[in-house]
């Protein structure tokens, strides 16, 4: 329990709780693995359950309480009323830039499930080695339900799989790359949908991956190592006019920096640090971004803007702006994914974590005019 407390009396804005409990665990290196998801889940329990704990005195109360509602809710989510999730599970500045339903609320407090997307040729026999796993509506997409640490396993070492979020491999099959092409990965980070472009591409073409942080571009080196991905390029890129390539491509994907109000299931801490005035500075720079990678789509290529958020100023703002912007793109209509609906397509796509069972996330997709 000391353990948990530390993480929760240092996280803050600038120290995000995911970040301070990984460089905890990684202190304590002699905790079991049993003994880490235990710390790890006490945490995330507490900043989920954090509305309700205000007249709990104490860290430990405070946790445990958090503990005793996560399992209440557990065993009927119904339980809670609408009233406590309105007034509780979100600031309420929430209300001001998105619609906010009982049902996206409710999903908030559930516990998240853990994906992987399994690399080409590897399904048989991870089912056998690993297991636990469950078939999704997603090709190579995979349910966990096991209790292992995946990041210490031997079939994660050899790269067999990627961890990776069910909606943020829908982004990769909503590009749909074609082996051969040429894709620009514009804010790249630490190379998810990078991989995952260059997979689909089935190692032939190129996939161009940029970031602002060195650091992050190292770990994406380091991941394309892990899983021996060789079709890409990783370049220093700071978001402005001047990108580090002059090619045009075939396909741009702006998985563009955003408040992650979508990941806030999975984040919880997240919830109380994000505040209204970075909705509107994130939307600025996502406008900017789509502005500046315009010009590297090929006539006939298409244009990706991908956010893990649902806020108004980041997703249908943006995309207005963009089009008034730029008339030589067109809406490119996107199939919507989701079984068990009419097969239908829409040029944007809002897809919400009580659908999809990961985050939330919004899409959006243009072709460039070739006249």
């Amino acid at each position: 329990m000391s353990l948990v407390v530390e993480v929760l009396e240092t996280a803050d804005r600038d120290h995000p709780a995911d970040r301070v409990l990984r460089e905890i665990l990684h202190r304590e290196s002699q905790l079991s693995q049993p003994g880490a998801a235990r710390v790890s889940r006490w945490v995330f329990r507490y900043y989920r359950w954090r509305g309700w704990l205000k007249n709990e005195r104490g860290w430990i109360r405070k946790i445990r309480k958090a503990d005793e509602l996560a399992e209440r809710f557990e065993k009927n989510p119904f339980s809670l009323r609408a009233e406590s999730l309105r007034s509780k599970a979100v600031p309420s500045w929430v209300y001001e830039v998105m619609d906010v339903s009982d049902a996206w609320l409710r999903s908030l407090q559930r516990e998240p499930k853990l994906f992987i997307r399994v690399r080409p040729g590897r399904i048989r026999d991870l089912m056998d080695s690993l297991g636990h796993l469950r078939k999704t509506w997603l090709p190579d997409a995979y349910l966990y339900e096991g209790r292992r640490d995946l990041f210490r396993t031997q079939e994660f070492a050899q790269g067999r799989f990627e961890i990776q979020d069910i909606a943020s491999q829908l982004v990769g099959h909503l590009c749909a790359p074609k082996p051969g092409e040429q894709w620009w990965d514009a804010c790249a980070g630490e190379g998810g949908k990078t991989l995952h472009l260059a997979d689909l591409m089935q190692g032939r073409g190129q996939v161009w991956a940029t970031d602002a942080a060195n650091w992050r571009l190292e770990r994406l080196r380091r991941r394309a190592a892990r899983a021996q991905v060789q079709n890409y390029q990783a370049a220093h890129w700071d978001g402005g006019p001047n990108r580090p390539m002059s090619i045009l491509f075939d396909g741009v994907l702006v998985d563009a920096p955003c408040s992650g109000i979508g990941t806030w299931q999975r984040n919880p801490h997240a919830r109380w640090t994000t505040q209204r005035k970075d909705v509107e500075e994130l939307a600025a720079l996502q406008r900017r971004l789509l502005d500046h990678v315009a010009p590297a789509v090929k006539p006939g290529g298409r244009l990706i803007y991908a956010v893990c958020t649902m806020s108004r100023p980041e997703t249908t703002d943006v995309v207005s702006a963009f089009q008034a912007a730029h008339p030589e793109f067109e809406p490119l209509p996107l199939r919507w994914p989701l079984p068990g609906l009419p097969d239908w397509s829409t040029p944007t796509l809002l897809l919400w974590p009580q659908d999809t069972d990961g985050n939330g996330m919004f899409i959006a997709a243009w072709r460039r005019r070739t006249e």
